[in-house]
């Protein structure tokens, strides 16, 4: 492995899963803390030659500007991070918290210059550290599901739209297209648009840079993704499977919006039927509760019938803490975009499924079977990437 150093940009860089991100970072490089959670550290995915945790730089944009050490102790003070931990990365956050940019609202700019000037965020960021490649993450809050428009069919038709001074992509749209502009990969972390549309595939294409989604796996669905196939394996009929999460915090409070819970309900539900092999009534409720920070709980209710139709049931609860579960998945997926980067993979990563609710590129949610194509991936030879892309 050579010394070249990779950038993780994150978009929402002072939230919890980014503030994790960074503190986590840290304390692993200072020697504070193992490699727990995170799955590019197991053997059969260390072996592809990652970049090293140490050789990772983070930045990002963010529209508020909470320092990252204030934060970091609000997320201590929860019990997300240790508290021993802020005397030892406060420096390292100081120098990240540096790194951050102002990032975008819809009013405050034409959407074209809105993308040129993030896209010159990222490039500067990659020049200033001396990066040789950036990953893109966005941790930033779940948007409404989109709105179609005809801009977002072709590039084309994108680029006339920006040249007459319309604005038609979603905020996470326009991330994801400063990313590109940049030369960098782009993974979405959430459910929202990000690069999923057919005008950003282009412009993903015309830059030659890989990109990855949507929502990460975190709780509750990652159960499902190992339950659904024990159900379908052993001809177990599911009837139901209803699902209740309650959470708080930043992303609680955006989850209220029912717009913006329409986008994760939708993004929860859609590999179910795929991995049971048929349609199920499936509800799943998402409230807010202030009090529970960032921990969450969901409790699951699913009914299934056996041999001549004899009915049975089971029920789950799943509680953890949302950044400590986001956190290592973030960093898995910066590293495992940015070998795509080295291998000069361009377009969607359907290899990384593994890590998603609604993965790009890809029908697979068995968590098992995914994460055989993940190790398999990373594994391939050089010349069979050069070669498949």
């Amino acid at each position: 492995m050579t010394d070249e150093r990779t950038g993780l940009w994150l978009v929402g860089a002072r939230g919890s899963v980014a503030t994790t991100v960074a503190t986590g970072l840290a304390l692993i490089t200072a020697g504070g803390a193992g490699p727990d959670g995170l799955v590019t550290e197991q053997p059969d995915l260390a072996a592809a030659g990652l970049v090293p945790l140490d050789h990772l730089v983070v930045g990002g944009h963010d529209v508020t500007d909470v320092p990252l050490v204030k934060r970091a102790a609000q997320l201590a003070d929860a019990g997300v991070i240790p508290h021993t931990a802020l005397a030892l990365v406060a420096d390292e956050l100081d120098r990240t918290c540096r790194r951050i940019r102002h990032g975008h609202r819809d009013a405050e700019e034409r959407q074209v210059d809105a993308v040129e000037r993030l896209a010159a965020d990222i490039r500067a960021f990659a020049e200033t550290e001396s990066l040789s490649r950036v990953v893109v993450v966005n941790v930033s809050s779940t948007e409404p599901v989109v709105t179609d428009d005809p801009a977002h069919a072709s590039l084309d038709v994108l680029e006339q739209a920006w040249g007459a001074g319309e604005s038609p992509l979603p905020p996470s749209a326009v991330y994801a297209a400063a990313a590109f502009t940049a030369g960098a990969a782009f993974i979405d972390f959430t459910p929202s648009t990000g690069a999923r549309l057919p005008a950003l595939e282009e412009l993903a294409e015309r830059h030659g840079v890989p990109w990855g989604g949507s929502d990460g796996k975190t709780g509750e669905t990652l159960v499902k993704s190992v339950l659904a196939p024990m159900f379908a394996a052993r001809s177990l009929r599911v009837r139901s499977w209803a699902g209740t999460n309650l959470l708080g915090g930043g992303d609680g409070a955006t989850l209220a919006d029912p717009d913006a819970m329409e986008s994760k309900a939708r993004s929860k539900a859609r590999g179910l039927e795929a991995m049971l092999g048929h349609p199920v009534d499936g509800p799943v409720h998402i409230d807010n509760i202030a009090d529970l920070g960032d921990w969450k709980t969901a409790w699951d209710h699913l009914t299934f019938s056996g041999f001549l139709g004899t009915r049975m049931s089971m029920q789950f609860t799943w509680q953890g803490c949302d950044s400590s579960l986001a956190a290592p998945l973030v960093i898995d997926l910066a590293r495992l975009a940015d070998l795509a980067l080295r291998r000069g993979e361009v377009g969607p990563l359907p290899a990384l499924g593994f890590f998603f609710k609604d993965p790009v590129g890809s029908d697979e949610h068995r968590l098992f079977e995914q994460h055989r194509v993940l190790t398999a991936w990373a594994n391939e030879p050089a010349t069979e990437q050069a070669t498949a892309s």
